[in-house]
């Protein structure tokens, strides 16, 4: 309990913080839009943000809430132009100084979060005073109405979260095409130093062979002899190249079968461990496999490792892959060891690196690919029962009720002694009733906001813990 009131008293001294701020941001608005100084802008829409993001990382550890930031990706750099120049609307710059402060100008401008933040700032004070008797009675539940307040006006709206997934999208497209090009570089300098030179020599090999058929047939048939063996070669380098492709076997047999596969022709002692029921999208087993096979490259070709053991498995809806070898360690992605590429190829499924190579070893890799296995597979947990869903929602419809007008509202005209007709239910009631109507009041209406978010919460719990005791026992036997 000391620890709540000690959290209340810090989030009630912040308006000793934001009152300054609020004045001096209309201050710095006024300043900007009437008298053209916009260079004042910037820095004050980071002090803005910068107790927004405050006030969320609060709420983030005070209770339960999880307000994720509202603001527009940010633009990217300027781009130089085949001129070497750079260019803002239909303005040329030498450097990229300018048009960078420009878009960022202009995005801070355009983000309506921008301008809730303004007004979060101009409210939120007022907000604390009114909120301040039910934070002193009631810390906890204080904290959870304030929490609501700032989450009206604090959090991502659909908008700036349609725009976060398209830049995300675009950043995953650019990283995939970047691969792509990439591979497709690979196998061109592939197939011109070894397929296409080798299917030259046995050209050159057989048009000998037919000048010396006549004169020398035993020359002849030597080259012959020598145009087979070459051509022995190229097929086994054409189908080495054809597996850096696409194997056949992963297509065919899946993700498990072309790992083992590709155990069996590494030059390390490899152990393969796979738990998966079902088979991932092909384009997931495809960076999952290659991602394995340049980690078993790089173990064997500059780790001098001798063994190494691979284990796939699924984690919920997730695909999660280790690979251990006993090399010398000592790895580093910036040193050009593949390990950019694998985090390049993962990126395009949102996926991440782990990497723990001290030196002399051994070294680990984890990847993780979020949200990449079948949803037959994870579990897709049914909807709502339709008479949970009804109450959650004239709980939300409802508790604003009993918590504001009934509740907060009735405290403020009760403590200020505000006249007049009111339709409080707590003011018409005897003296002695009235805080304890009003209390109750607010009670309530914090219940049945705890219980609107409690029910939805609770039930996906249950339908986990249904959904994954099953896959437990089958995977026991």
């Amino acid at each position: 309990m000391l620890r709540r009131y000690g959290q209340v008293l810090a989030l009630l001294a912040l308006v000793l913080v934001e009152v300054p701020a609020f004045v001096l941001s209309l201050g710095v608005l006024l300043l900007s839009f009437a008298l053209g100084m916009v260079f004042l802008f910037p820095p004050q829409v980071r002090i803005v943000r910068w107790l927004a993001e405050h006030t969320r990382a609060l709420l983030r550890a005070w209770t339960d809430l999880d307000i994720d930031p509202p603001y527009l990706p940010k633009p990217p750099p300027p781009q130089r132009m085949a001129d070497g120049m750079y260019r803002t609307d239909r303005t040329l710059y030498k450097t990229p100084r300018i048009p960078a402060w420009n878009d960022r100008w202009k995005w801070m401008v355009s983000d309506p979060a921008t301008w809730r933040d303004g007004l979060w700032l101009f409210l939120d004070p007022l907000v604390k005073v009114s909120l301040a008797p039910l934070l002193l009675l009631l810390p906890g539940r204080g904290l959870r109405v304030y929490g609501l307040w700032c989450q009206l006006l604090l959090s991502a709206t659909a908008a700036s979260r349609l725009a976060g997934q398209v830049s995300h999208l675009n950043r995953a497209r650019n990283l995939a095409v970047d691969s792509q090009a990439a591979e497709m570089r690979r196998i061109e300098r592939d197939l011109h130093d070894g397929t296409q030179a080798r299917l030259v020599a046995i050209g050159m090999t057989l048009g000998a062979a037919e000048q010396l058929v006549d004169d020398d047939p035993v020359a002849a048939k030597a080259l012959l002899s020598k145009a087979r063996e070459a051509s022995s070669e190229t097929l086994t380098e054409l189908r080495t190249v054809i597996r850096g492709i696409h194997p056949p076997v992963l297509a065919e047999r899946g993700l498990a079968d072309a790992v083992r596969a590709l155990a069996m022709d590494s030059p390390l002692r490899v152990v393969v461990d796979v738990d998966l029921p079902h088979r991932p999208e092909p384009p997931v087993e495809a960076a999952a496999y290659f991602a394995i096979s340049e980690l078993l490259a790089n173990a064997a070709r500059h780790g001098g490792a001798t063994s190494a053991v691979i284990d796939i498995s699924g984690n919920g809806p997730d695909l999660r892959i280790t690979v251990t070898d006993d090399g010398m360690g000592g790895a580093d992605p910036s040193k050009g060891s593949g390990l950019t590429g694998i985090e390049r190829r993962l990126a395009a499924f949102d996926g991440v690196l782990a990497l723990n190579s001290p030196p002399g070893g051994p070294t680990t890799v984890m990847m993780m690919l979020p949200k990449a296995l079948p949803d037959h597979w994870a579990g897709s947990l049914p909807k709502l029962p339709r008479w949970k869903a009804v109450l959650v929602a004239s709980l939300w419809g409802t508790s604003w009720c009993p918590m504001f007008p009934q509740g907060i509202v009735a405290a403020i005209v009760k403590i200020f002694g505000i006249e007049g007709d009111n339709w409080f239910l707590a003011l018409h009631l005897p003296e002695p009733w009235q805080w304890p109507m009003i209390v109750f009041m607010m009670a309530l209406g914090t219940a049945m906001y705890v219980l609107a978010i409690v029910i939805p919460h609770h039930s996906n719990k249950m339908r986990r813990f249904a959904y994954a005791t099953p896959s437990h026992l089958v995977c026991s036997k």
